[in-house]
Parts: C-alpha cells; structure tokens; sequence
C-alpha cells in the first residue's frame, strides 16, 4: 500500500511544482481543470454514449409534448409517465460510469486534503503532539521518549490519558522548515515529520498510522509505522485552512467540486461527451 500511496502522493507534488509559492487558488484550478478532463473521459469510456443522447432527445420530446398538449388531462398525465420512464432509463445509463468514477475521486480527494486542509504551523506557535497507544498497553508504565530538534520544543511531561489509550505534549515550534521528532520506545525509534512556515501551497501531513490496509489508505501522508511498534498513531494538530474569496472562508472541499463541475460542463462539448 505505502508504494502505491508513494506514487500516487508524488504525481501531485510533480503538478503543484510551479504553483507552490502562489495562492492555493492557482493550484486549485488547476487540479479542478484535470479533474474535469478525467471524469469527462471516464464517462465517455464507460457510459453509453448513444443511449444518453437518444433518452435525452426522448426527454426533450415529451416536455415539448407536455406544452403543446397542457390542455388535455389525458395526453399531459402520458407524456409525465413517459418522461418518468426516460428519466429512470437515463439514470441507468449514468450508474456505471458514476461508480468508475467514485474509485479515483476517493483517491484524489485524499491526496488533495494533505495539500488544503491544513495549514503549517508559525515559529513561536503552540500545539498538541499526540500518541495513541495499542489496546492492551499499560499507557502508565510505557517508556516512550521523545528527541526534538532545536526547531521544536516539548514543553510539558506527557499526560497520559488511560481511558483513551493516548499520550499528548505540548509542542512549540522555534524556526522554518520541515522537522523531525525522533520517538524511542521498546529499543525502536520511529520519527513523525512536523511542518513550519511552509509555502503557501505545500503537503501537510498530520497523521502518522500504523501498518493497516484501511489507516494507510486514508492517511497516505507518511510511510505507516511498524507493527512491531506499539503505537497506532501519531498527530500534531495543525491549524485548518479554508479557501479565501473576497474575504470569505470556503471549505477547499466546496470550491473543488464547484470548479471541477463548471469545468466538465465548459468542455463536455470541446471532448463531445453525452452528460
């Protein structure tokens, strides 16, 4: 799993490149551009293009034929049905293409939180540094250790929180860059990236999982940790960050899907695709 997560993450590094020192929403329009040119070829390739076109025409005709005939009960109440049955018949031909498409959307959508959601941390700027346990570890008697660099400061003893099988510090960040915290524990060491005063357009990792098909999936940020490690996670809580327009703070999700859809309408007719 972390080889293809590897070199899926690295395909969107390679696109953000030249965009890294802009605002985030030129490297937004760009991904929503080639998210509409994939999901146009997708449904092109996958749907029947033909049948699309020849329900919609159906459509098309009995609304014409609702309008001419609204005066009679009759006729309107079958033109109705018959737009019920295209529509139905319409939808069946979308399915498919729309459940090829669930599969690399997941993808992207996982890869683009890293680059979005979250924005680094400031020098002087505190926040949580959090460990979760395995189940069946006694938490209280766990020699875990930390080694920051001179970038970073631990500021508290750990607290150890039983109940929920996690150990959280208090973490200062003291200068630039993309830092290393060295975590020992049962003769093993393990590091955990943080990032400060990145660009404004940079991969943010804030979640370091175990070994497991379903964690890594979801957090394809850092290469997973060790089984033989009884940790099942690390986090530095990071600020969230929202796309800014004219002064009002959108949810990167919201933009994407909005620019994503007013591209694949803008070119359905360049690539001559049936929606």
């Amino acid at each position: 799993m972390w080889i293809f997560n590897s070199i899926f993450g690295k395909i969107f590094e390679i696109i953000f490149i030249p965009f890294r020192s802009l605002s985030p929403w030129v490297g937004m329009t760009l991904i929503s551009l080639l998210t509409g040119l994939l999901m146009l070829l997708i449904f092109r390739y996958t749907s029947n293009q033909e049948g699309i076109r020849k329900v919609k025409n159906k459509i098309k005709a009995h609304l014409l034929e609702l309008r001419l005939f609204k005066d009679s009960l009759a006729l309107s109440l079958k033109a109705q049905g018959n737009i019920f049955r295209s529509n139905i018949k319409y939808i069946g031909y979308s399915g498919k293409p729309l459940l090829v498409m669930i599969v690399p959307l997941i993808l992207i959508l996982i890869q683009l939180n890293f680059w979005f959601a979250y924005q680094s941390l400031q020098p002087g700027e505190i926040t949580i540094l959090k460990v979760k346990v395995q189940e069946g570890q006694n938490i209280l008697d766990l020699e875990l250790k930390i080694e920051p660099p001179r970038s970073l400061a631990i500021e508290t003893l750990p607290l150890r929180i039983e109940e929920q099988q996690e150990i959280n510090w208090r973490l200062r960040a003291k200068e630039g860059g993309l830092h290393s915290l060295v975590f020992r524990i049962n003769g093993q060491s393990f590091v955990k990236k943080v990032s400060v005063a990145q660009k404004p357009l940079s991969r943010i990792s804030p979640l370091r999982v175990r070994r497991n098909f379903i964690d890594e999936l979801f957090n394809p940020g850092e290469a997973p940790i060790s089984k033989d490690i009884p940790v099942k996670s690390i986090e530095v809580k990071y600020p969230n960050k929202n796309m800014n327009l004219f002064g009002w703070h959108i949810h990167w999700i919201i933009v994407y899907f909005a620019l994503s859809i007013i591209f694949g309408f803008a070119l359905k007719g360049v690539l001559k695709v049936e929606i």
